[in-house]
């Protein structure tokens, strides 16, 4: 078998299935430039070598996931499968070379991208909305599903039981943007991304625990810092039963994309 060569662009906070244990959605481009989606991916459990990083080119035996419909999704071939990490693409020259692969399709008319999604499957998307008006943090479950919890303490059947694992902490709130497209469609999107759970958790052990300070400082970087000083994309993706069940907006933001914004020069 080939193997598959990505660029990575996107991993979701993990979540947790009585199915797979603690899983990551991973997506990114080909070579061509075009999204696929890699799930179900155990990421914490791989090796430290083979843990990639965002925009880490990885090599990996993929087949079509027959049993999700989106186009884009693909699984790995086997339980076993793991990714080979070949190269990285830097930030060099305001994040050009990475801007060559990943904007080679961008849409900013949602309505047009929604429609797409019903009638092509689409489910992963460069989006670059016409202006972000709004971050909204609201705060939700602080534990996992007990149930679903039990259940990996069983230990996943095709594996030994690992007692030294822990599933990662759940995020106690939920992160959103309020932004218009091209058209003035106002959207109110989930940010599932990893790195902002990553950075509220960091933030709060700069705040010494206080989570207001540390939910302010998410906010000055994601809407203060992303949207003045940045050029922000959105990377989005549909969730498979929102999709499926045809929902007038099946997509949520999994990830951020924020090359330095070029300065205009003034030529007069």
């Amino acid at each position: 078998m080939t193997k598959t060569k990505v660029l990575i662009t996107v991993k979701t906070y993990p979540a947790i299935s009585s199915t797979y244990e603690e899983l990551v959605c991973t997506a990114g481009v080909l070579e061509n430039g075009e999204w696929i989606r890699i799930y179900p991916v155990q990421f914490r459990k791989l090796d430290f070598a083979k843990q990639y990083a965002k925009y880490d080119w990885i090599e990996i035996d993929l087949v079509k996931n027959d049993k999700d419909f989106r186009r884009e999704s693909y699984r790995p071939y086997s339980y076993d499968s793991a990714p080979d990490v070949v190269g990285h693409i830097g930030t060099e020259k305001q994040w050009i070379h990475r801007g060559d692969l990943i904007l080679r399709n961008v849409y900013n008319d949602l309505s047009l991208l929604i429609n797409e999604a019903k009638i092509k499957k689409t489910s992963l998307a460069v989006f670059k909305p016409n202006k972000v008006i709004g971050f909204d943090v609201t705060p939700c479950e602080r534990e996992w599903d007990k149930a679903k919890l039990e259940v990996l303490k069983q230990g996943n059947i095709f594996q030994e039981k690992n007692d030294k694992f822990e599933v990662v902490k759940k995020l106690p709130y939920e992160f959103r943007y309020i932004f218009e497209d091209c058209n003035g469609k106002k959207s109110r999107l989930l940010i599932e991304d990893w790195e902002i759970g990553a950075l509220y958790w960091n933030c709060l052990i700069d705040a010494d625990g206080n989570e207001d300070i540390a939910l302010k400082k998410v906010r000055n970087r994601y809407f203060d810092e992303f949207t003045v000083k940045k050029d922000l994309y959105l990377f989005l993706g549909t969730r498979y039963v929102e999709h499926a069940r045809n929902y007038s907006n099946p997509f949520s933001i999994i990830g951020v994309y924020y090359p330095p914004r070029v300065k205009q020069l003034n030529l007069f």
